[in-house]
């Protein structure tokens, strides 16, 4: 099971280490000089050998891929399942189930090729393959020696050994022209995330090291310094067994920030639908020996206003929001029963919503007395609109983290949530809740479809999609972003 879940830690890095290589964020990987000419660094050597599951690069084997996939000869041509190989060297490999086509991308070139196809593309040059690409046990093989000499690379084969040496030699110095056009490379992911090097765009820091130490050095890399009386709002935890935020996760955080958890009551029932048994599940879950808990509506709610909205102008919030003058919002991303998934935006809206507040929300401003009744999409659009109400009554002083750990297809506030499918990832922080919303969901979106489907089934259920695109629309963040790993 360690072993395992080992290997799923290193593919999630993996996927952010190319998106971040494909944006040209990581700069450890070039050297810039101050005629802004680049060029990378060193020579990188890979070894694949027929029949064996592991790649070398540079000395360091690992393995291919977690199905331990193998290098073949067919029709005595070798095929390999290349991403392994691209990767390695900073490229990148997009896959279209649609078409078939697999498109990689290196140095400025790129190549198209599709399965059962002789006909590739080198840029905009057709090439005739000897032997088409294939697909072997649900992964797509291709033509290593073709692939490896359109982008430059020296390729050599041992007969005896059965081992394919690829070399990478460094790369030519670029012109400023290039150079700019690398600047604007940009990746669209299948959830409708755009990953840029935009410096306009929005960063969310990630960091694999789900702890009270990692937790503490995604934040800092925000730079945020929080005024006055700190608000932590997160999720209590629904009894007997939902998934909330461990204490331990979240104490150092907490204390350094001398911050307040606020929470506001459910709209549903349950253990907290009440302040003095919200109270006693907070200190039961472990969160009032770490700090202050404040049930927000307690005392009632306030309207606060909403600009730009389409299905609400008013948001109903706890009356002691008025107690704080900036907010760190923590949230464990995870499904959500209605919302499709929940994290910054499902923190922001239904969690600082008081309780009739929330069924204002749920019903898209048409009552405030019940819950059920609503329009689905008016509730997704309600909930962009009402944490944009939350995020101007702080006029910025406002972070958001999230933890992508026990990834349930349903939500804290369920008491007996659905077991995790997919394994724990990391913490991603940001500015922008609607940044950091889309990064969180497109890393689900490239997870393995055995470990993510079930919770990307959740989302497109519910359509949940359609609130980062209303809180996108109506200016609250941004679906495109830096994603920048500080592991």
């Amino acid at each position: 099971m360690q072993k395992n879940n080992l290997k799923n830690t290193k593919k999630i890095i993996a996927f952010i280490t190319a998106i971040a290589v494909i944006c040209g964020m990581f700069t450890m990987y070039v050297s810039v000089s101050s005629q802004k000419e680049v060029m990378a660094v060193g020579e990188t050597v890979i070894e694949l050998q027929i029949d064996n599951a592991e790649i070398t690069v540079n000395g360091v084997s690992t393995a291919i891929d977690e199905n331990e996939t193998v290098p073949v000869i067919m029709d005595g041509k070798t095929l390999v399942p290349v991403r392994a190989v691209i990767e390695a060297v900073g490229g990148s490999v997009e896959w279209n189930s649609e078409t078939r086509e697999t498109t990689l991308h290196y140095n400025g070139d790129v190549i198209r090729l599709t399965v059962d196809s002789t006909t590739a593309y080198l840029n905009d040059s057709e090439e005739t393959l000897d032997t088409a690409p294939t697909i072997i046990g649900g992964r797509t093989m291709l033509p290593i020696r073709f692939i490896a000499e359109g982008f430059g690379f020296n390729v050599d084969w041992n007969s005896e050994n059965k081992i394919i040496t690829i070399s990478v030699d460094e790369a030519e110095e670029t012109t400023d022209t290039e150079t700019e056009t690398q600047a604007d490379a940009a990746v669209t992911s299948a959830a409708g995330g755009t990953m840029t090097t935009d410096e306009s765009a929005p960063v969310v820091y990630f960091t694999s090291d789900i702890s009270s130490e990692g937790l503490m050095a995604v934040y800092n890399q925000l730079g945020f310094e929080p005024e006055g009386n700190v608000a932590i709002k997160l999720s209590t935890g629904e009894p007997p067994a939902s998934n909330y935020l461990d204490p331990n996760l979240i104490k150092d955080l907490v204390q350094f920030v001398d911050g307040t958890i606020v929470e506001c009551n459910t709209a549903y029932g349950g253990s907290r639908s009440e302040t003095a048994m919200h109270k006693q599940v907070a200190e039961d879950h472990g969160f009032t020996a770490i700090a202050d808990v404040d049930i927000m509506d307690e005392e009632g709610s306030m309207e606060i206003l909403i600009e730009g909205g389409d299905s609400i102008s008013i948001d109903y919030v706890g009356t002691h929001l008025a107690n704080y003058d900036s907010m760190i919002t923590l949230s464990h991303f995870k499904g959500h029963t209605m919302g499709g998934f929940g994290g910054a935006i499902k923190n922001m809206s239904i969690g600082v919503a008081s309780r009739e507040g929330k069924m204002w929300i749920h019903t898209a401003g048409n009552s405030r007395t019940s819950w059920v009744g609503g329009e689905q999409n008016n509730f997704l659009e309600s909930m962009a609109e009402a944490t944009k109400g939350v995020v101007d009554y702080f006029d910025g002083k406002i972070v958001y983290v999230s933890v992508m750990n026990n990834l349930s297809i349903d939500c804290d506030c369920n008491g007996n949530p659905a077991e995790p499918d997919m394994h724990d990832v990391g913490i991603l922080a940001s500015a922008d809740p609607v940044a950091l919303d889309q990064a969180c969901v497109d890393i689900v979106y490239n997870t393995n479809i055995d470990e993510s489907g079930t919770l990307i089934e959740r989302i497109e259920s519910r359509n949940g999609l359609h609130t980062l695109e209303q809180a996108e629309k109506i200016g609250l963040g941004s679906r495109t972003y830096n994603l920048v790993s500080i592991d």
